[in-house]
């Protein structure tokens, strides 16, 4: 079924503490990932929080890539979520577990936009 967009969502456990709190590594590592996806960049939105953590939010042409960072519970949530053309492949998963040195992970690949049946804003069928 063809569907406008794929949404990967990315569980990152027993992550190296030092790595998720540090902004500029976490903005370098998802600018990275943006590469794996063949996206197209268009703004990065960052934020360092006291005591800890951040959240890198990349803006892409084709939708955006995001991670929320808890380096006191070692956990990282990330989105992928691209309408480019290109299938999400396991590459950029498994960089991101690499990166975060993530000792365990879950993800869920969703498809968004998928059209067939629905109602047109119109409200006709499409």
């Amino acid at each position: 079924m063809k569907a406008l967009g794929q949404h990967l969502l990315i569980e990152l456990y027993g992550c190296d503490p030092g790595v998720l709190d540090d902004l500029e590594r976490v903005q370098q590592v998802m600018l990275r990932a943006a590469e794996l996806v063949s996206a197209s960049v268009i703004d990065v939105v960052s934020h360092k929080f006291q005591p800890w953590g951040v959240t890198v939010v990349v803006a892409i042409a084709e939708s955006h890539l995001s991670v929320h960072t808890w380096p006191e519970y070692g956990y990282a949530a990330v989105d992928v979520f691209t309408c480019g053309p290109a299938p999400l492949t396991a590459d950029v998963q498994d960089f991101l577990i690499e990166s975060f040195r993530a000792a365990d992970a879950t993800s869920i690949e969703l498809k968004r936009g998928v059209l067939a049946g629905r109602w047109s804003r119109a409200g006709a069928a499409s």
